[in-house]
């Protein structure tokens, strides 16, 4: 019987004085980030949060806005929405593109100091006429008012980027400190549906910096080392649920 919670596998569990390097995808820093107990509770005691259902509109914008900019990675010429915004730039083509494009595998990198490889399946990635890689992300949204990433929850957005960038930084790559999101909002002033919904596009820059990332997985591998659960985080909804639940 299928039930919301699923044992991890092995290599998902953390074992502290392995000599494997251990797997930490991007997301899993951000729960980190967001949640010291819930992510130790996770990635050590092999127990993860309840899934969120799956955003399936999302994901049908991500593959067609990623057809779109393939079709000008192959004609090496640059997107439409590049020259609206001056962004002298086109789509990067490289052979190992839809493996850093694959969330399960993504591009990756063995963080030394720690024994963590990290790793994350990045949108896109543009290439500037100078040579240098912008990393780009896509975002999609439908809401009356104007899209920004000014939100105090979006900046989850910006340290997804920072971690892109700073992944391919170590793999060797020059890149950009500007990244853009291309963020799509759902128009809903239509007369009718008609089967179709249309988006308005708009590319947001930001200028990354991934001076937190190091101090950071010092920080998870510390975690994961240490033989207590984190307190609460009076912040986190699952540890306020879990303690409301606790006084019931």
């Amino acid at each position: 019987m299928s039930g919301f919670y699923t044992p991890k596998r092995t290599t998902d569990i953390y074992i502290p004085g392995s000599k494997f390097p251990f797997k930490l995808s991007r997301s899993r820093i951000e729960n980190y980030v967001s949640c010291h107990r819930c992510f130790y509770i996770d990635r050590k005691l092999g127990i993860d949060k309840p899934p969120s259902y799956p955003y399936t509109l999302n994901s049908a914008v991500d593959k067609l806005l990623k057809k779109e900019f393939d079709v000008h990675r192959a004609n090496g010429t640059a997107h439409p929405l590049m020259k609206h915004y001056g962004v002298d730039a086109t789509p990067m083509a490289h052979e190992l593109i839809n493996e850093w494009r694959n969330p399960r595998v993504g591009i990756r990198y063995l963080h030394v100091p720690t024994n963590l490889m990290i790793f994350g399946g990045v949108d896109d990635v543009w290439r500037s006429a100078s040579g240098e890689l912008i990393i780009v992300d896509y975002k999609a949204t439908a809401k009356e008012a104007d899209v920004n990433i000014d939100a105090p929850w979006q900046q989850a957005y910006k340290r997804q980027l920072e971690i892109y960038q700073w992944l391919f930084r170590k793999n060797g790559f020059e890149v950009q400190d500007t990244g853009y999101f291309v963020y799509c909002n759902g128009k809903t002033d239509r007369i009718a549906f008609d089967g179709k919904l249309e988006f308005d596009i708009k590319l947001i820059p930001y200028k990354g910096s991934d001076s937190w990332i190091e101090k950071t997985l010092l920080e998870i591998k510390g975690c994961l080392d240490a033989n207590t659960i984190p307190e609460p985080n009076q912040d986190c909804d699952y540890c306020l649920y879990l303690k409301n639940v606790k006084n019931i």
